[in-house]
């Protein structure tokens, strides 16, 4: 990603495609991810396999809209990026599907030298 407005779209993007590996490539190799369903993953592998875990289930038919977001620079090159979405298709463990939810996905990113990169994000069900 050229520009930090770009993560949000990918995120989205990745995220609606069920793709557990595209998703972990947006994180630093290092970086951590507090997923929807409130598992903990630290490492890109860990990344992975926790939303892999994740589309397998509650997610499997998951789709984000994106809504407001607000980017906060702390420094040259980085950043907390502060996105809101709304979370439709989510299933229970019988198929059937759930009230849509809305989210809010907050990440610290910074510049690398092939893009924009999350260091850690939480992505967490929110009240409207």
């Amino acid at each position: 990603m050229s520009a930090p407005a770009d993560f949000p779209r990918s995120f989205a993007t990745v995220f609606g495609i069920q793709d557990a590996e595209g998703l972990a490539a947006l994180f630093a190799e290092n970086g951590s991810f507090h997923c929807l369903t409130g598992q903990y993953c630290d490492g890109r592998p860990a990344i992975a396999k926790g939303l892999a875990a994740e589309f397998a289930g509650l997610s499997r038919m998951a789709r984000l809209v994106s809504g407001k977001s607000a980017w906060t620079p702390i420094g040259p090159g980085a950043g907390i990026l502060h996105q809101r979405y709304v979370v439709t298709g989510l299933r229970d463990e019988t198929g059937a599907e759930l009230p849509r939810v809305a989210a809010l996905l907050t990440a610290v990113l910074v510049a690398k030298g092939d893009g924009w990169q999350a260091l850690t994000a939480t992505f967490a069900v929110v009240e409207t």
